[in-house]
């Protein structure tokens, strides 16, 4: 007699006795064996582990894949109001069609290093195969403090990353650049300015929304793109002008930065001709002004915490990151020295003692 329709199955491989069960939760296909050979024991433990899934709202920790653990951290993320596009995007392009349907339990890191040379092999650079790897390594660690895994990971390797990028903006460019920008378009003039101000990323520049402009406060409130917290921060007399422009006609729920009155998606061409009309380093990138931003704040005695709250950052270390110190600060600092007079950098030896001492004023 035929089992009804979503209620799975047990199937034989061609040349083996054993039963094999066939069924699927969530959406997510399971293939295991049920080691007997007994078809109707194995339908038995197939109806277990189906209602072990009914009962518990997930599978078995044995039946659970690496495909689950992700897809069960993107739905937390999301549900959280995190920005998850790129990561979905990491998962379904790369990670899914290698791994997905390894169980949980049989990831090991010879599976991982194998997963590693696969995506060298297609040309993937370094700090992408870590960050596909850092979300199944953050899908493990999901898992087990929801209570579904017991098990702990294998050990994750990781590849060296390139030394982050050193661009900025130097500030006899900036005219220029947001002169360019205007001549392409007011939308690419907004998004260059809170980037430069700011140092915001380019998807919470994107995605502020016309609600999130307050102007009887003047202030602006964004979702972090990757903790989904609020932040809001002041307006510029320059960021204030703008915003007023490119709000003006729209509702609150509508994207402050649109093009053709859609909200605007890949600007890359545009901001490659307005580099190349202000005559600036055609490599620099919007992202890029993070660091910019960064440095600014930095030389107008902003405290740490006030670049952090205002560029989102939530560690020391990744604020250290953008607050790159190039030679122009460094010689800006020597010139200081140079100026000072020599009597206040010339050590004083005293004749009893024979002791060096500096002079503290």
């Amino acid at each position: 007699m035929a089992r009804q329709r979503g209620t799975g199955g047990v199937y034989r491989q061609p040349g083996s006795a054993v039963w094999w069960l066939r069924y699927s939760i969530g959406g997510v296909k399971q293939r295991e064996s049920s080691g007997t050979t007994d078809r109707t024991e194995a339908l038995g433990i197939l109806d277990r582990k189906l209602a072990e899934a009914r009962v518990l709202g997930a599978p078995a920790p044995a039946a659970l894949t690496v495909g689950m653990l992700v897809e069960q951290k993107l739905a937390h993320d999301e549900g959280r109001r995190k920005d998850t596009r790129s990561q979905k995007g990491r998962w379904r392009h790369h990670i899914k069609p290698l791994l997905g349907s390894v169980r949980a339990r049989d990831l090991t890191t010879a599976l991982l290093q194998g997963y590693i040379d696969r995506r060298v092999a297609e040309g993937a650079s370094n700090g992408s195969v870590n960050r596909e790897l850092s979300l199944v390594r953050a899908s493990f660690n999901f898992a087990r403090k929801a209570g579904a895994l017991h098990a702990a990971p294998p050990w994750f390797p990781a590849l060296k990353e390139a030394a982050p990028r050193q661009g900025f903006l130097k500030p006899a460019e900036y005219s220029r650049l947001a002169a360019a920008c205007e001549a392409v378009g007011a939308w690419l003039r907004l998004m260059f300015e809170l980037a430069y101000v700011y140092g915001w990323r380019r998807r919470e520049i994107l995605g502020l929304k016309v609600g999130g402009c307050n102007f009887d406060d003047g202030t602006i409130s964004i979702p972090d793109s990757k903790s989904g917290e609020p932040r809001c921060v002041p307006m510029t007399a320059k960021v204030r002008e703008l915003l007023r422009a490119a709000c003006k006609g729209k509702f609150r729920s509508q994207h402050v930065v649109t093009r053709d009155g859609m909200p605007v998606v890949d600007f890359r061409e545009a901001w490659g001709r307005a580099l190349k009309a202000a005559e600036v380093n055609p490599s620099l990138l919007l992202h890029d002004l993070r660091r910019t931003a960064c440095r600014n704040m930095r030389d107008r005695g902003t405290p740490q915490s006030i670049r952090m709250a205002i560029m989102g950052h939530k560690t020391t270390s990744m604020e250290q990151r953008y607050n790159i110190v190039d030679l122009e600060d460094m010689r800006r600092e020597m010139a200081k020295a140079d100026a000072m007079p020599e009597e206040e950098t010339m050590p004083e030896k005293t004749a009893a003692t024979g002791i060096v001492r500096g002079i503290v004023k």
